[in-house]
């Protein structure tokens, strides 16, 4: 009897909960993908906060005290929200120990962070979590959190977050290859034009400060030294100069009142300045993780053309080049010394540093024989005032051979007959077509041999592979050969570039970054007090000397003017 009166007892059983007050915390969050649909930002708070606050006045006896957070326009994928690390701390600290929301969604889209929450940190904390739409109550239904819903709910959300990342991008990505800007600000030196927010116009007052900045890092100075000689000149910084002028600027990044370096080598990268959009700069990592990485050079979105410059080309581009070269100056210093970045040793490769030695005379040497060791190789020491004198003496014999190029140029081109053959190129292409078609037979016979037998599979596979290769490095240098004979073919004018480079220099008294900037590559300086002048456009001024060359043989001379060849390097002796 006591068996069946037990039974009975046990069958009649019905749950009870102890009566418990719990500190609540009601969390709100209304993202910027809700309000581009077109959702009124204040409603959604509040219809929120109006079914959380009807839910705790209908169970207001189990609650002891009530805290509300609010997250307005962030997204759920990203945990580094004000409010809800707020949330969380108070979690932590005992403050509250109830968590209430509208659905899974507003706590975090993110499936892996909404799981380690729920089904972890709540649970070792002793924190009950209550989720309306989903019917979840830790505490009075605890299969509730366990429910394949919850896991199905959350992965539901994080993958709306991606496929809205993914259609967000795909837009992105047409609008910046037909070239419509998309930044949410325009770049210092531009506004965004008031009838297409996708177009840039010159702001004249900003562009002026942008080609200060390019101009006085082309005449020497160096980063740090154009950020003081702004400040110091109450220039305002881009950002400071927006809030002026009433535009439109982000309260993150360079937000700075005061320029820095980090804002003038922004300035002096930017292709934009040339009047060419380059976007995709910089992206996210990813839909979860938001921080932002720099995307390379070869994968950024380029269109040419798309509005007016501020920079041309040709001072871009001595700028990235000069950015390249290692300039640094003294914590004191401002000016880029005259040499700086140009010389190397032409030994162990490295540069060759300036010193100061007694009575401030001006020397350079080796920095691996300075710096390194005494071992690895020699001073190659030379005073500044000989180095100086013997590049300008080289500038001004480059300067000279342009002048005389120019010259010929002119008379022959002005001549009834021009030839256009280069023996030099022909012998060149008949090599290489005689080497490919000698590779083309051998990768024929490959297959053969193997089929008899007199090699093996992987001998077959390896001998393939690397005639492929040869094939594929003798037709680029076919192709790259016969381009140049194209252009020989079309012949040369004085006004080419590379002469008027240096014609433009024709009265040169005294050296100056600029002219080195435009003119020279590098500079050896030898151990045995010799230097190499090594000078930009090589190339070119080598086929305009060979196009001379073919047309000032004995037979067809222009008149006053022999065969010249074109110096690459010219080396003088220092004696000390």
């Amino acid at each position: 009897m006591a068996r069946a009166k037990n039974r009975g007892y046990q069958q009649s059983f019905s749950p009870s909960y102890t009566i418990r007050r719990w500190r609540l915390g009601i969390y709100i969050r209304l993202s910027k993908e809700d309000l581009k649909k077109g959702k009124d930002d204040s409603n959604s708070v509040k219809n929120q906060r109006d079914l959380l606050n009807d839910f705790y006045r209908r169970n207001i006896d189990e609650f002891e005290s009530i805290t509300e957070y609010v997250d307005d326009g962030h997204t759920g994928t990203d945990a580094n929200r004000e409010d809800f690390q707020r949330l969380l701390a108070d979690v932590m600290s005992g403050k509250i120990n109830c968590v209430i929301v509208k659905d899974l969604s507003r706590f975090a889209r993110n499936y892996s962070d909404a799981g380690s929450l729920i089904d972890n940190l709540f649970v070792q904390m002793g924190v009950r979590f209550i989720s309306l739409a989903e019917n979840v109550d830790s505490y009075k239904n605890p299969d509730s959190v366990s429910n394949i819903i919850v896991p199905i709910t959350n992965v539901m959300n994080d993958n709306y977050c991606y496929q809205t990342s993914k259609k967000i991008r795909q837009v992105f990505d047409y609008k910046r290859r037909n070239g419509q800007y998309i930044g949410a600000f325009a770049p210092y030196g531009y506004v965004k034009h008031p009838k297409d927010k996708h177009r840039l116009i010159v702001d004249p007052d900003a562009a002026e400060n942008v080609k200060l900045i390019f101009t006085m890092l082309i005449q020497g100075s160096s980063k740090r030294a154009i950020a003081l000689y702004l400040n110091e000149h109450g220039v305002p910084s881009p950002s400071a100069y927006k809030v002026q002028k009433g535009l439109p600027v982000s309260t993150r990044g360079y937000d700075d009142p005061m320029w820095g370096v980090r804002m003038i080598h922004s300035i002096l990268t930017n292709p934009t300045y040339t009047g060419d959009l380059a976007q995709g700069r910089s992206r996210g990592k990813s839909y979860k993780v938001h921080q932002i990485e720099a995307v390379p050079r070869e994968e950024w979105v380029e269109v040419a053309g798309t509005h007016e410059a501020i920079i041309d080309y040709e001072t871009f581009d001595k700028v990235q080049a000069l950015l390249q070269r290692d300039t640094r100056t003294s914590p004191k210093g401002r000016e880029v010394h005259l040499f700086s970045g140009f010389l190397k040793c032409a030994d162990c490769g490295r540069a060759i540093t300036r010193c100061v030695g007694k009575n401030n005379n001006v020397y350079y040497s080796c920095s691996t024989y300075k710096n390194r060791s005494r071992t690895a190789c020699t001073m190659h020491s030379i005073k500044h005032e000989r180095l100086e004198a013997a590049v300008l003496f080289a500038v001004q014999h480059q300067v000279h051979l342009a002048v005389s190029y120019s010259e010929i140029v002119t008379q022959i081109n002005s001549a009834p007959i021009k030839k256009s053959q280069s023996y030099r190129l022909d012998d060149l292409i008949a090599a290489k077509e005689r080497e490919l078609t000698k590779i083309t037979r051998y990768k024929q016979s490959l297959y053969q041999d193997w089929k008899d037998g007199e090699i093996t599979q992987q001998e077959y596979r390896d001998m393939k592979a690397d005639y492929e290769r040869q094939t594929s490095d003798i037709s680029a240098v076919l192709t790259r050969l016969n381009a140049e004979r194209a252009e020989l073919a079309n012949g040369v004018d004085n006004e080419h570039p590379a002469l008027v480079a240096f014609m433009k220099y024709q009265n040169i008294e005294a050296l100056n970054r600029e002219i080195l900037v435009e003119l020279v590559d590098y500079i050896k300086v030898y151990e045995n007090g010799n230097i190499s002048v090594k000078f930009k456009f090589a190339d070119e001024l080598r086929k305009i000397a060979e196009y001379i060359e073919i047309n000032t043989t004995e037979d067809t001379a222009v008149a006053g003017y022999p065969p010249l060849q074109t110096p690459l390097t010219v080396c003088f002796p220092n004696r000390r």
